[in-house]
């Protein structure tokens, strides 16, 4: 049997191939949307991808399942109650699908979707095919389990999909031998929970100690705790699990659309019409010299994680890339369902740097200049826009804070009267917040190089909320 985790950084996602060497057949399960590792894999260990199986449909991004079908004829697999708008075959509990040695058994584990299920994978050459691994979707993580809150708008409940959750934690995943291990579908910076480990595997045993949503508790206790405290979720989720019910383009066929090479005048003309000038260079260039009313989105963060915060899905997107970028941009989106991309600005920044009436800039600051602004509070407040429990863990005395998810929509509180010293924790998330700055009239602000990071390795003070800090 062979058995192989992919993981993905930026979405924090874990996708596997299981093999037989006999059979040589090959599922793939959870896949991402560009599916070229899979397919190069199987045809370096001399595989065919017969078995597509997604353990639920995903909100965090657009799987490969339609890819992977359409590349190999394989077959998909989904749980017992999903529906969906393509061919699959509704893998019921009890129905076990074998290739060779290699044995998979469905366990419905509803309750981060209804549908969710996971796998377990049987070595039927190994202990009488004792099971070695299950793949948990997100169902169960390590050091966490899946939020039962994404899915309350389709007519049930989160309360009544975290009792659905602790059932299938406690009836059917803890009920494995404790050496079996764990795979699941997301690590640590997934917003599909909230305290997932950096580790990609680990051991029912080991979670069974150490994991304290499987600690003793009640199922109201239980529910108690897995609906309270979850990060918000980006407003692309929604969007995102109902194209994985879809039948939908291919990603290559959205590339082919999305990689088109516009002229400068091109650009302004779809800005005009509605178009979003989406510009994912680094803060740094951004911020000394960019298209008024783009949006800085850097390649280098949690890239598709933030356009799924705060671009609409629908709306068209056109790229400002550094030379040979533009790719990477276009695929990153599209891996989240982002396909309304219609180009890219030809010839990258060189080509509006001598237009300066198109241009904006952002001043850039370092902490000790910025220091003596906001020492003059009549003048200047300082703007964070990190998350509240950052804030809290430690600000600049006096700043306030409005988390960058939220700024649009809380817009209004931002203060108009003063100059504005923004921040966040790097000076990543602070860029794309002068974007939306910009956007809606405000200007003159200063923006901290190196966030409230460099602040403080300059020996200058925070506060938090309770206790002060140097």
């Amino acid at each position: 049997m062979i058995l192989k985790q992919y993981y993905l950084g930026c979405l924090s996602h874990a996708s596997y191939l299981i093999g037989d060497e006999e059979t040589r057949t090959a599922a793939i399960v959870d896949p991402q949307r560009d599916v070229q590792q899979y397919l190069d894999e199987a045809k370096l260990r001399g595989l065919e991808i017969r078995h597509v199986i997604l353990t639920h449909f995903h909100a965090d991004f657009v799987a490969g399942h339609i890819e992977l079908a359409r590349a190999t004829g394989a077959t998909i697999h989904l749980g017992a109650r999903a529906t969906a708008q393509y061919p699959f075959h509704a893998w019921k509990e009890g129905e076990p699908l074998q290739f060779g040695k290699v044995r998979l058994d469905a366990l419905e584990t509803p309750g981060h979707t209804p549908e969710g299920l996971s796998i377990v994978v049987r070595d039927l050459a190994k202990e009488n095919g004792r099971p070695q691994a299950v793949l948990t979707g997100d169902t169960l993580f390590v050091g966490d389990v899946g939020r039962p809150d994404l899915m309350a708008s389709i007519g049930i409940t989160a309360e009544e999909l975290a009792g659905m959750l602790y059932d299938s934690l406690h009836e059917k995943l803890l009920k494995l031998p404790d050496d079996v291990m764990v795979y699941p579908a997301h690590g640590a910076g997934s917003m599909c929970g909230k305290n997932l480990s950096s580790d990609t595997y680990s051991t029912i045993g080991a979670q069974r100690a150490t994991n304290l949503m499987l600690q003793p508790m009640t199922k109201a206790q239980f529910a108690q705790l897995a609906t309270t405290d979850q990060p918000a979720a980006p407003a692309y989720f929604a969007f995102d699990a109902q194209k994985n019910r879809e039948q939908r383009s291919t990603l290559d066929e959205t590339l082919k659309q999305s990689l088109k090479p516009l002229a400068l005048d091109d650009v302004l003309a779809a800005q005009a019409k509605g178009a979003l000038v989406l510009d994912v260079r680094e803060p740094g260039a951004f911020e000394t010299g960019h298209l008024a009313g783009s949006l800085n989105i850097g390649l280098s963060g949690k890239f598709a994680t933030w356009a799924g915060f705060l671009i609409d899905p629908t709306r068209e997107v056109v790229l400002v890339a550094d030379l040979l970028r533009e790719n990477e941009a276009a695929l990153r989106l599209g891996r989240v369902g982002f396909d309304r991309v219609v180009g890219f600005l030809r010839g990258g920044p060189a080509a509006f740097a001598a237009r300066p009436e198109l241009l904006r800039k952002i001043e850039r600051i370092e902490p000790a200049a910025m220091k003596e602004r906001v020492a003059t509070k009549e003048r200047e407040v300082v703007l964070d826009v990190r998350g509240a429990g950052e804030w809290n863990d430690g600000h600049i005395e006096g700043s306030v804070n409005v988390p960058l998810p939220e700024l649009e929509r809380r817009i209004a509180e931002v203060p108009r009267g003063k100059r504005i010293a923004l921040h966040c924790q790097s000076g990543y998330r602070s860029s794309i917040a002068s974007g939306i700055l910009e956007r809606h009239g405000i200007t003159g602000f200063t923006d901290l190089v190196g966030g409230i990071a460099a602040w403080r390795a300059a020996g200058l003070p925070t506060v938090s909320t309770t206790t002060a800090r140097s």
